[in-house]
């Protein structure tokens, strides 16, 4: 199978004249490597897009600057611009054939949802998304399959040390027994248990409410008790004084 390329030009613009290359729809970039002095090049944009979009970081592929240069490399590093998203700079690792790199690679999820899920009592949780593999660059590969098909009780998973990759020409830079992917409840029991507390919370919450309102109720209640008494007490006074001034206006005969 032949392998990606890109097309490249050498670049004698640096600085902040790469805005001229960027308005003409090419990527400033740079490669370098063991025993080689950095060289500055340029990409056409839509056709790096494309071979990164296939490769990733750990796709070999032949950079072809000019007419009669042609390096094994791999993409190292991209950057981008933070209001559009486009890359704005490449960086390109020229690797030795015949010397093992180390990568990172890709995990991704294959196979038929198990039944579980379904069903709403799980989710397929994956807890490791990529993996360290180091190998010859021309074994390297774009990504490791997991298949999570036979994934069928709570609690089942797949570590590292099950996944399916040729072996004899990768090694796997993880811990063997590290999780990759596992099948838990939908809902876990930390959840479980901070669902109750909220819950709890919000039982309080409305007991001290409603605790509160009966206290200002019974102390509105008392409020317009002792109202009621003032104004019964200073009715009774002005009884009183209107009844002696109409003793004293009217005296009795003797």
């Amino acid at each position: 199978m032949d392998r990606l390329n890109i097309q490249a030009e050498d670049r004698a613009l640096l600085g902040k004249k790469v805005k001229t290359l960027r308005s003409i729809g090419k990527i400033p970039a740079h490669v370098f490597g063991k025993s080689l002095d950095g060289e500055n090049i340029s990409v056409d944009e839509k056709g790096f897009i494309k071979t990164f979009q296939q490769a990733g970081e750990s796709g070999l592929i032949d950079l072809k600057i000019g007419t009669e240069k042609i390096r094994p490399v791999l993409i190292r590093g991209v950057q981008y611009d933070f209001l559009n998203g486009q890359p704005i700079h490449v960086d390109f690792y020229q690797v030795n054939l015949l010397e093992k790199v180390t990568v990172p690679v890709p995990l991704e999820l294959i196979g038929e949802q198990p039944e579980k899920v379904h069903l709403g009592e799980a989710i397929v949780l994956q807890t490791v998304s990529q993996v360290e593999v180091e190998a010859l660059p021309t074994d390297l590969v774009d990504k490791i399959e997991v298949d999570i098909s036979n994934l069928t009780e709570i609690d089942d998973s797949i570590s590292v040390a099950q996944l399916n990759f040729d072996r004899s020409k990768l090694t796997i830079n993880t811990d063997p027994e590290e999780i990759v992917v596992k099948l838990a409840p939908a809902v876990s029991a930390e959840m479980e248990e901070l669902l109750e507390e909220q819950a709890a919370e919000t039982a309080e919450a409305a007991a001290e409410e409603v605790a509160e309102g009966a206290e200002g109720s019974g102390e509105q209640v008392e409020k317009e008790s002792e109202e009621e008494s003032i104004g019964e007490t200073a009715n009774e006074k002005v009884a009183d004084l209107e009844e002696k001034s109409s003793e004293e206006s009217n005296p009795k005969e003797a």
